[in-house]
């Protein structure tokens, strides 16, 4: 747990009764590479916070095609917050794509309890959700404005490690190409 201690009071308080509580509710978890913590059409009121390792978050299309979302690495955040946040069944999956370490955080009482239990980590919530949705929308205009080039460069510069975790599937998927596409890009990196 002292890594997720360290991570939250570098931004924001750290209390002996947030400690307690977090040590009441969460648990460490050591993942298999092909676990699964969510599946589709669950209930969702855990959220996980990566020690070590790889996760990904993605879904299908209608026509069966897999969508990678987001990858979580360590000291990243990963759940369906649609999920949580709307009450609803998950549409997303979780997986672990490596040998992984997280910590598994309950919020079964719900969010809105905890935050009214612990104003601090309303705020350090609400900020990680605000670099998250910076995150989102920067990865949107990125499909919309830049090459399949420019998409793999930023990946590997924001994941420099992505390639020793993620099968090429998972990449390409996450970048909107096929594949060959992907194949052709790292064959122009070998030839410069």
């Amino acid at each position: 747990m002292e890594q997720l201690f360290n991570y939250i009071s570098k931004r924001s308080t750290l209390s002996k009764e947030l400690k307690d509580y977090i040590n009441s509710t969460a648990k460490v978890k050591n993942l298999n590479k092909g676990d699964t913590l969510i599946n589709q059409d669950q209930t969702v009121d855990k959220t996980f916070f990566v020690l070590d390792g790889c996760l990904r978050s993605y879904a299908f299309a209608k026509d069966g095609k897999e969508h990678t979302l987001q990858f979580a690495l360590k000291d990243n955040w990963i759940s369906d917050y649609i999920a949580i946040f709307n009450n609803e069944k998950s549409t997303q999956l979780i997986e672990s794509i490596s040998d992984a370490t997280v910590i598994e955080v309950s919020i079964n009482e719900g969010i809105e309890t905890v935050f009214s239990q612990f104003p601090e980590i309303e705020t350090l919530h609400r900020k990680n959700l605000e670099r998250n949705v910076v995150s989102l929308q920067k990865r949107i205009l990125n499909q919309l404005q830049l090459s399949s080039l420019e998409r793999y460069d930023l990946l590997k510069k924001q994941f420099p490690n992505i390639e020793k975790y993620a099968l090429n599937y998972h990449i390409a998927s996450y970048l909107g190409i096929t594949q060959q596409s992907l194949s052709r890009i790292r064959g122009s990196y070998k030839s410069n």
